[in-house]
């Protein structure tokens, strides 16, 4: 029983002598398979090269620029339409109700003051007429009854009371056809010529810009119904702008502006600010800005779509660059700046207006001093050649 028990311990021994052995002889071979990646002694790091760094071969056939400041007169760009001016414009209206007989007049004609524009049949004329012809015919009579209550109390027939009480009836009745005969001229008909008809004349020259009203249409009273029509003195007209919240600072009563029409783009009117609207819209979040022009000759019309330029009164120094360095890819500009001795970069730019002398504003990605390639394109033509 002994002697099996020591046979047993050195056989577990020899296992697991065994097993370590096997271990160790593993863990040697795959070290041995992944030495090459896992030696720091062999790793080699290699960069890729900036793109946007560009060494010419002859840097010196490319002539260069230099970033410089210049007095520039800041612009905003903004759009508008063309409106009447409200001081200007007159509204038709009838005082009486009734049917549109017939319209003498349409949208955009030119019409002058007393001109006919439509006919009217009114209720209110005939009531008119009516209440006019009554106190006419209450008129006489009182006056007759006056003639006789002065002849009685001459003969001592009547009392003074009674003269007085016929005097004022008589007075009554003169006031009544005063009031009748003016309500009736009032209401656009004639007294010579009575007719529940009413013709509506233009209360000014003019040119009609709405028109509310067609033959057969009803006019209701003056306080439930629109304008028959307007009428606008279009010698002088309005340009209504939308300034943006971000951009009212930009923007002073005035100011020049330059306006262009998309009918006549080249024409230039010049014109002024003449007032800056208090109330953002709350949907735009912009201001409305009013300019006030000349239009003797009629070239401007309601409702023209208008390119507004406003200039500021001061000058500012800003970094200008000749437009040549500049080159336009994918909606982006780029110019080729020089940091070194045959050493330039790519350098990508946000770029202003342009200036009348050809060169472009710089409002981003450059110094005051930089040197750049003065012509991109050939510069970009020749690092791509390379």
């Amino acid at each position: 029983m002994k002697s099996s028990s020591l046979t047993y311990s050195f056989g577990a021994v020899a296992l697991c002598a065994m097993a370590a052995l096997l271990s160790g002889c593993n863990r040697e071979q795959s070290a041995s398979a992944h030495g090459s990646v896992l030696d720091p002694s062999q790793v080699k790091v290699e960069e890729s090269p900036d793109v946007n760094v560009i060494t010419p071969e002859h840097p010196e056939q490319f002539r260069l620029a230099s970033v410089e400041l210049q007095p520039i007169r800041d612009e905003l760009k903004v759009t508008g339409s063309v409106v009447p001016d409200i001081s200007r414009s007159i509204p038709v209206v009838s005082l009486s109700g009734g049917r549109v007989l017939d319209v003498k007049a349409r949208l955009g004609d030119e019409v002058k003051k007393g001109q006919p524009l439509l006919s009217i049949t009114s209720p209110d004329i005939s009531v008119a007429f009516s209440d006019y012809q009554k106190f006419q015919t209450d008129e006489v009579l009182a006056r007759k009854q006056l003639a006789r209550a002065q002849l009685l109390y001459e003969k001592g027939a009547m009392a003074l009371k009674d003269l007085q009480v016929a005097e004022d009836t008589e007075q009554k009745a003169k006031v009544d056809v005063s009031t009748a005969a003016e309500r009736i001229h009032i209401l656009g008909a004639d007294l010579n010529h009575p007719s529940p008809i009413v013709e509506i004349a233009a209360p000014v020259s003019g040119t009609i810009v709405e028109q509310n009203i067609t033959p057969g249409t009803g006019v209701k009273s003056l306080d439930n119904t629109p304008n028959l029509f307007v009428i606008a003195d279009l010698s002088r007209i309005w340009v209504l702008c939308d300034v943006y919240e971000n951009d009212l600072s930009k923007v002073h009563l005035g100011d020049a502006a330059e306006v262009r029409l998309n009918a006549y783009p080249d024409k230039v009117l010049r014109g002024r600010v003449s007032n800056i609207g208090r109330v953002l819209d709350p949907a735009t979040r912009a201001a409305k800005v009013r300019l006030e022009l000349d239009n003797t000759g009629g070239m401007m019309r309601p409702n023209m779509f208008a390119s507004v330029t406003f200039a500021a009164t001061s000058l500012k120094r800003r970094p200008v660059i000749p437009s040549s360095a500049v080159l336009q890819l994918h909606d982006k500009s780029w110019v080729f700046r020089k940091e070194a001795d045959g050493i330039f970069r790519r350098q990508e730019i946000q770029t202003g207006m342009v200036l009348p002398d050809g060169k472009w504003e710089v409002l981003a990605g450059l110094s005051t001093g930089d040197r750049i390639a003065a012509s991109a394109l050939q510069f970009s033509s020749a690092a791509d050649a390379k």
